[in-house]
């Protein structure tokens, strides 16, 4: 990491958090390169929300194999170049594919992961974006994409309990956990501006960034 800023930075979190939207903010204010998962690129993945036991396998393997083109990519370009935002950790794959999966399926996907993201470089920081199931259905049912409309609170819930338990365990990269149920990274700046301030100042270890609104 620079004195300022770090190279390499991944925003993450459950459907519907917000962290695309920050990736994008984020890779604004550092000039940067912008490394976006492809969700709309998935052609199983309309299928999986609708009937999750019969697509869940091709719809994991298809992000695997996206995921890990775009992280070798990234290893092979110019380190030097300025900071890099990303919104998505490759191994989130590994936990949607646990999520979704069968123990069988789960056997084979792992040996494909195994051998694919061996090489994925670590992030210099990583914000973890938190929020409750309602305001997750709320934003995802403002965004309005089709292939969400069938996403269930009990899904979300269950992938909120995977996300908490990874990073309750998670050391491989400077890590700061944000409340994001209260913040608004599209129309506020002043919520922007304390998270990106929060963010430049953690070096190394486990932060929590939990603002609390305003009462008038």
């Amino acid at each position: 990491m620079t004195e300022t800023r770090p190279d390499f930075i991944v925003v993450e979190g459950p459907i519907g958090v917000g962290k695309t939207t920050l990736a994008r903010r984020l890779a604004r204010s550092f000039g940067s390169e912008l490394l976006l998962e492809g969700a709309d690129e998935n052609p199983f993945l309309e299928r999986f929300y609708k009937k999750p036991r019969e697509a869940a396998l091709p719809t994991q393997l298809f992000f695997l194999f996206q995921r890990a083109r775009q992280m070798q990519e990234l290893r092979q370009t110019d380190m030097f170049r300025p900071v890099r935002v990303s919104d998505f950790l490759i191994e989130k794959d590994r936990l949607f594919a646990e999520l979704t999966l069968e123990d069988d399926e789960f056997d084979l996907y792992e040996q494909v992961y195994n051998n694919m993201t061996m090489d994925a470089p670590q992030p210099d920081l990583v914000i973890y974006l938190q929020a409750p199931v309602e305001v997750l259905l709320n934003r995802i049912s403002k965004r309005g994409h089709d292939y969400e409309r069938n996403i269930s609170a009990a899904y979300l819930q269950r992938l909120n309990d995977s996300y908490t338990r990874f990073f309750h365990q998670y050391t491989d990269a400077p890590l700061l956990i944000v409340n994001a149920a209260d913040l608004d990274f599209v129309n506020s700046s002043q919520d922007y501006e304390m998270l990106l301030e929060r963010a430049k100042a953690v070096r190394s270890g486990r932060h929590f960034f939990n603002p609390q609104p305003f009462n008038l």
